[in-house]
């Protein structure tokens, strides 16, 4: 179906929606099918909006039964840089033709080119490549705790200080560290060292170093909680967690995951307020959601306090992986995605608040760059109501996905531009307007 058709049955559809009880739209017959497919086989471990997802260009996708429409989500992030963006794909064919993967048993011709190229953009010494997100997390607190072994001098077991309602992955470790009971209930025995203090709160983050004393090797911290609903933190707190670092020698790591890669408007979310961590980890728009990888970097001292078999991956660091990573992030520089990010994020910034003032629905606010959240008041439908504006969203042609229950999450590549906010901002605002 063509633009302009969908776009007019969505306003029709719309029309006729706001006289009546809300009801979403089917899926098309191929969707539906897909879906049926998957279900019979899959595990059912994620909960997904219902929109089967067959093609991407830059900031637009389009389903299986040919409908189009805006991603706000951007696979969590992950596609910073637009759907398949052509240089991305063009490093990912040539390297991925060339030569794919030789494990870490063997030198190839590209990890120290990306090594150096990290090392020197980001400003750290070296540089330790992982897959996913939450291997480079296990690697970071993995770096840690051998650090305050053999460097800090910890005895006994060393402690990582963490924020309630951290996310970072779930693996057992990373559902060690967390307070959400999604990831508790049915999964234990849990790793021990991990102590978990109120986000923001930077006396309380002292209580727990005082009260562990010479035992905690490091806080691990997001910039921006995202998953937890955006929470932007003060502009004194990551300035404070390091100064509090600093005072009680332990490392300070920033899961820049979610954050990194421009999409606050800075290239990491430190940058706002001028802080660098020990320990960076790096991951999902690393690649531009091509392949996965992630990285670890920190200075020699820390990196190097572990030795060749004591950590490992067979894919991490391997040709393709490397290639595809300089070509996302010299896209991301060269295109101005990261200026973009900072101006676009401001005007959807303040379309957003024209619509908490406009709509009852809308509560509040909040985020840096494009990473934004919609607050939604779910009174008359506890938990359940963010989805369905979701749908209603999904209906006139913009995905998104709720957290925490009555948080809708925005999140759009960073190569969108006014026009394409702005329709994505009237198809929010028609679908508030079911609801008000």
């Amino acid at each position: 179906m063509m633009r302009a058709a969908t776009t007019a049955v969505r306003a029709t559809r719309g029309a006729s929606r706001a006289l009546s009880a809300f009801t979403p739209q089917p899926l098309g017959p191929k969707s539906a099918a897909l879906v049926a497919r998957e279900s019979k086989v899959g595990a059912e471990n994620y909960a997904p909006l219902p929109v089967v997802l067959a093609k991407g260009d830059g900031c637009r996708v389009w389903d299986a039964d040919g409908e189009e429409y805006l991603d706000f989500l951007s696979a969590y992030s992950a596609v910073n840089q637009g759907h398949c963006h052509p240089k991305i794909v063009k490093a990912l064919s040539e390297q991925s033709a060339t030569l794919g993967l030789t494990s870490r048993a063997f030198y190839n011709d590209v990890l120290g080119e990306y090594c150096e190229f990290m090392t020197s953009l980001f400003g750290y010494e070296r540089l330790l490549p992982m897959n996913s997100g939450v291997e480079g997390s296990e690697t970071a607190v993995k770096l840690a705790r051998r650090w305050g072994y053999d460097v800090k001098g910890i005895k006994g077991d060393a402690v990582v200080i963490m924020a309630e309602n951290n996310f970072w992955g779930r693996s057992i470790a990373a559902l060690s560290s967390s307070s959400d009971p999604t990831c508790k209930d049915g999964f234990g025995p849990f790793a021990p060292g991990f102590d978990l203090v109120p986000y923001e709160d930077l006396g309380a983050l002292e209580k727990a170093l005082d009260a562990h004393g010479h035992q905690v090797a490091a806080v691990m911290l997001e910039p921006i909680q995202g998953e937890a609903g955006v929470v932007v933190p003060p502009d004194h707190y990551l300035p404070g967690v390091k100064a509090l670092c600093e005072k009680h020698n332990c490392l300070m790591i920033a899961d820049e995951v979610q954050t990194g890669i421009g999409r606050t408007g800075k290239l990491l979310a430190c940058d706002h307020v001028d802080v660098r961590p020990d320990i960076l980890v790096l991951g999902k728009a690393l690649s531009g959601g091509a392949y996965p990888v992630s990285a670890v970097l920190c200075d020699a001292d820390i990196m190097l306090t572990v030795r060749p078999g004591e950590h490992g991956s067979t894919y991490g660091g391997n040709p393709v992986a490397a290639k595809v990573a300089m070509a996302a992030l010299n896209a991301l520089i060269d295109e101005g995605m990261v200026e973009n990010a900072q101006k676009m994020g401001a005007k959807l910034d303040a379309e957003l608040r024209t619509l908490v003032s406009k709509r009852k629905i809308a509560l509040d606010t909040r985020g840096r760059g494009l990473l934004r959240a919609l607050i939604i008041d779910d009174a008359q439908k506890p938990g359940e109501l963010a989805y369905d504006v979701c749908l209603a969203m999904r209906d006139r042609g913009v995905l998104a996905k709720p957290t925490h229950g009555n948080i809708i999450r925005l999140a759009p590549p960073l190569v969108i531009n006014e026009a394409q906010l702005m329709e994505a901002v009237a198809a929010l605002d028609e679908a508030l307007a079911l609801f008000d």
